[in-house]
């Protein structure tokens, strides 16, 4: 196992804030589609809170990605480039999205709402791969 490029998980970590902005700010602005309806599961937290908690969790995330692309090894990805993408890609894919539309689906959560979530998670994390590709 190689060492973990520290820099690249805090600079993936920023890549998916900025992602996250522009994705449910001009993209995709949920605002109106994020209201509260009756029987709703909702949250106490004001917003300060939520981007404190959303940072260090994809803080969390891009530790673990740069975990994992260290056990690799920079030899192999260097090989096989397409392994950046096709792992970071891959964990949103079979475990983040299924993970969110079974939540989601027990909290009722509008299709709409589920799919936009979907494509911010493969967007995000194929944005960490991506930064950890260039970092290598």
């Amino acid at each position: 196992m190689g060492p973990v490029n520290w820099i690249a998980v805090f600079a993936a970590a920023i890549a998916a804030a900025v992602i996250a902005i522009a994705w449910w700010g001009p993209l995709f602005g949920l605002a109106k589609a994020r209201e509260i309806k009756p029987g709703k599961i909702t949250t106490n937290r004001n917003r300060g809170q939520r981007i404190v908690l959303t940072c260090i969790l994809l803080l969390v995330t891009s530790t673990m990605m740069g975990h994992m692309f260290a056990r690799v090894g920079e030899a192999t990805l260097s090989a096989k480039p397409w392994l950046w993408f096709m792992m970071s890609g891959g964990l949103a894919i079979a475990f983040v999205i299924p993970s969110l539309w079974i939540s989601y689906s027990h909290a009722r959560v509008p299709t709409r709402i589920a799919m936009i979530d979907a494509g911010y998670w493969l967007a995000s994390y194929l944005g960490m791969g991506t930064v950890f590709f260039l970092f290598s």
